[in-house]
């Protein structure tokens, strides 16, 4: 009876932290919205690499950059919230980052880890599968030991993502121009200094969108 009584308040505790957090999808007719759209209603089985790329080709895009100060406070805010462990803020928070931003890799982190946290198995599922999505799509492409290997970025947020994934602290940045453009980031590691090299091309058509708009 009482293990009754506690799934039951559970299933009742992730409800109510979900009820009334959507997702804002763009209204635009392009593949960025298709993406989103179909994402949220859980059809997670896309290529995310093309995702990530209808981003920067997307009005979004626009968007998101003209409302970069809203999403570094949402980022802020988002972490005020985790510091309290207030789960219905933060599920509230990150949807609002993603409805800005849907290829934000920290916001689907935290909110698959909430909802695992609360107890709805299903929503923890869908965003960290597409968290995994969004990460694979970067690191398939090699290992990022080398400028012929580089993790392929669209926004220098996911070459700090990455570091935190793999626990390193940033020493030094710069960049190096060798048959493309290349973000090269030296790190300390508990395994010692290394080098990852990022390919930024995207990144730097994301600028010339902004500068030409």
């Amino acid at each position: 009876m009482k293990k009754t009584v506690s799934i039951v308040a559970i299933v009742l505790l992730s409800s109510i932290y979900s009820f009334g957090q959507e997702v804002v999808v763009p209204n635009f007719n392009d593949k960025y919205s298709e993406y989103v759209q179909k994402l949220e209603s859980g059809q997670t089985n896309i290529d995310y690499k093309a995702f990530r790329f209808s981003f920067i080709e997307s009005k979004q895009f626009i968007l998101a950059r003209e409302q970069s100060s809203v999403l570094d406070s949402l980022r802020r805010d988002m972490y005020d919230q985790i510091s309290k462990s207030d789960y219905q803020k933060i599920i509230k928070v990150t949807k609002e980052m993603l409805s800005i931003d849907y290829t934000s890799l920290i916001a689907h982190k935290i909110l698959r880890q909430t909802y695992r946290i609360i107890g709805d198995s299903i929503n923890a599922k869908k965003y960290k599968t597409i968290q995994f999505g969004l990460l694979r799509s970067i690191t398939d492409n090699g290992n990022g030991k080398s400028c012929e290997t580089a993790w392929q970025v669209i926004q220098i947020e996911e070459e700090y993502f990455m570091l935190n994934m793999l626990d390193a602290r940033l020493l030094k940045q710069s960049v190096c121009n060798k048959k493309g453009c290349y973000d090269k980031l030296e790190v300390n590691t508990d395994e010692g200094n290394k080098t990852y090299y990022f390919e930024t091309s995207k990144v730097f058509e994301g600028y010339n969108k902004i500068e030409q708009k």
